[in-house]
């Protein structure tokens, strides 16, 4: 079973997280894979340390990226140096390296056969910005094993990948602290 949160609101990680905790709860073994973040997120000081049952891993760093006409000013100017901005289609080598490596250790997770379910968190913005490929991770979900349940999330998930799933979830932003200047509580929603 594939299942897929996607979509401009918050909740997609967390969602992700739920099913793990149910998944913790019947017994069943997990592979936790986020991409495009480092160990720099609060749900992770309880992920890393909660059961023998749960693998928790990340590609290496936290970034933000976008391609060159995707930010206003504005955001430019707010995001600083904390966004990387590239030309579209030409996101850079380094950054597609630790999505192949992130992404080598979910394929080598699958084929063990110890896990009941992958997560892969934030694999949709990966391939939104072809830090991964279509064809690998089609490859991917042809060769692992029925049994393991997939859970995919991040904005902008692909049509073909939602064609794909068996259970898609669009999270929709009705209302943001964010959008009144109000920042985020800290170790709440970072």
């Amino acid at each position: 079973m594939i299942q897929i949160y996607t979509g401009t609101g918050k909740g997609k990680t967390t969602a992700a997280i739920g099913l793990t905790i149910r998944a913790l709860g019947a017994d069943k073994r997990i592979f936790f894979m986020q991409f495009m973040k480092g160990l720099a997120y609060s749900e992770q000081n309880i992920l890393k340390n909660l059961s023998k049952n749960l693998v928790l891993k990340t590609t290496g760093k936290p970034f933000f990226i976008a391609e060159e006409g995707m930010l206003s000013e504005k955001q430019k100017k707010d995001w600083g140096d904390e966004v990387v901005i590239f030309p579209a289609g030409k996101p850079p080598a380094d950054y597609i390296a630790l999505m192949e490596a992130g992404f080598q250790e979910v394929v080598e997770a699958a084929l063990a056969k110890k896990y009941d379910m992958l997560i892969l968190d934030e694999i949709n913005v990966a391939l939104f910005f072809k830090l991964l490929s279509r064809k690998a991770v089609e490859q991917f979900l042809l060769i692992c094993p029925p049994k393991i349940e997939i859970v995919m999330t991040g904005r902008n998930a692909p049509a073909w990948l939602i064609a794909r799933a068996d259970l898609v979830t669009e999270m929709q932003e009705i209302k943001h602290y964010y959008t009144k200047g109000i920042q985020a509580r800290l170790g709440i929603e970072n």
